[in-house]
């Protein structure tokens, strides 16, 4: 578990950071106290301890000064994350507090000391800028990982129309709520394959959600179309989730094999089709939930690695 190494502020601009024993987090602010906090897109800086470790050895090696936490001007430094492998977007959760990411690194001030002295400074390459979503108090030690945030898409023509009430869509978000996952978009649309395909697309390319799932439109009626405009705007196709869904379905009832969802990545985002009905939706969720904040770890960049830890 990504756990937080130090937490640094600096009262006045141009002045060095220095470690503090626990911070404030305000949202649309930043670090109560910090300097560099304000309603702006880099509010708080963070870093991976492992690329502050590694300037740390370098640098020693070379003769330099030994490394402190807030020489690189970071806020927050996490082992167990590399940040600049993330997407912009990505949101972090710090017990209550909840980050967005806005910025990978930025352009060096000509007179960063680090850099003077170095000739090196690795916050433009390694370090990423946050906004303050949900505020909270954080202190070393602190769990610190990522939000995924899930988009909600029903696709009903008769709920598109005000002639169906929408029960599965509800029922998704009360779901991933209840594991943890932040809900950042729902949507009620007709069973268009062309309208649903370019949906999908914008939410993934603008990199507004982690997790895409859909509801309904997934069976034998002419009009059932997700599957397909799912696959129109795929980069790649993630069989093994709806094989699962399939499965557990058909230990329930024989009309399992009748869904043809299917699971699908485009960019950093994973979209998984699920049946329509409420009953259904919950059954395929406990099939596939147990392994999905891992396989978006893997997606996004947070996590190398699919097998399981040895024993």
């Amino acid at each position: 578990m990504p756990t937080i190494r130090s937490l640094c502020i600096s009262e006045v601009r141009g002045t060095k950071k220095h470690p503090i024993e626990e911070a404030k987090l305000v949202k649309d602010w930043g670090i109560e106290g910090d300097a560099h906090a304000g309603n702006w897109h880099r509010a708080v800086s963070l870093l991976s301890y492992e690329k502050y470790e590694e300037a740390r050895t370098r640098f020693l090696a070379a003769g330099h000064k030994e490394l402190e936490p807030g020489d690189f001007a970071e806020n927050i430094m996490v082992e167990g994350i590399d940040f600049a492998k993330l997407p912009i977007g990505i949101r972090f959760r710090c017990g209550d507090a909840i980050l967005r990411m806005t910025q990978i690194g930025k352009e060096c001030h000509a007179d960063c000391e680090i850099r003077r002295l170095t000739g090196d400074c690795i916050m433009p390459r390694e370090g990423v800028f946050a906004v303050v979503e949900q505020g909270g108090t954080i202190r070393p030690g602190d769990a610190f990982g990522i939000l995924p945030t899930v988009a909600v898409v029903t696709v009903s023509d008769s709920g598109a129309a005000g002639k169906r009430e929408d029960k599965a869509g509800p029922v998704i978000v009360e779901e991933m709520q209840k594991l943890g996952y932040l809900v950042g978009e729902t949507y009620l649309v007709s069973d268009d394959r062309e309208g649903l395909a370019k949906l999908l697309a914008e939410i993934a390319d603008e990199g507004r959600a982690q997790l895409v799932l859909t509801t309904g439109g997934t069976g034998f009626s002419p009009r059932d179309n997700t599957p397909e405009a799912t696959m129109d705007i795929a980069e790649k196709s993630v069989p093994g989730i709806p094989e699962a869904m399939r499965a557990y379905s058909m230990r329930i009832t024989p009309r399992g094999m009748l869904s043809r969802g299917t699971a699908a990545i485009r960019k950093r985002t994973l979209i998984i089709n699920l049946p329509g009905s409420p009953k259904a939706v919950r059954e395929n969720l406990e099939a596939v939930t147990p392994a999905l904040t891992h396989g978006i770890e893997i997606l996004t960049g947070a996590a190398t690695n699919c097998a399981a830890p040895e024993q």
